[in-house]
């Protein structure tokens, strides 16, 4: 086999990954500014308030796996927040919910709407 063959058969694996790498890179960068499509696409989930409790009876630290972007936290707190007597904010970093109570709420329920988004519930304390 000729030297100038595998030159040629060096260059064309070369442009094929460097191919593949810029589209990888391209298709990551808007996951990574919390538009991944592990949560809508692009779409930007709005986020609700968490309204406010006169009286909190407990606290709860939900720990939850499988958020990956910043829609992610979103939609979990959104998901928390919409639940009669609850006020949460998620820690996306932490990968946890603080969650304050204003009635009695069972832990399957606040667990149903995380897991319900597709997220994993490790533990409730």
């Amino acid at each position: 086999m000729k030297s100038s063959d595998n030159w040629f058969k060096t260059l064309v694996i070369i442009v094929i990954l460097v191919v593949i790498l810029f589209f990888a890179v391209k298709y990551s960068i808007p996951h990574f500014r919390g538009e991944g499509g592990c949560c809508g696409g692009s779409r930007k989930e709005k986020l609700i308030k968490p309204g406010k409790i006169k009286n909190v009876t407990s606290t709860k630290v939900v720990k939850i796996e499988g958020m990956r972007c910043e829609n992610c936290h979103r939609r979990v707190q959104n998901a928390l927040n919409s639940i009669d007597g609850v006020n949460a904010k998620v820690n996306g970093e932490k990968a946890v919910a603080v969650v304050k109570l204003g009635r009695k709420i069972e832990d399957s329920e606040l667990k149903e709407a995380i897991t319900s988004l597709g997220y994993s519930v490790t533990s409730i304390n």
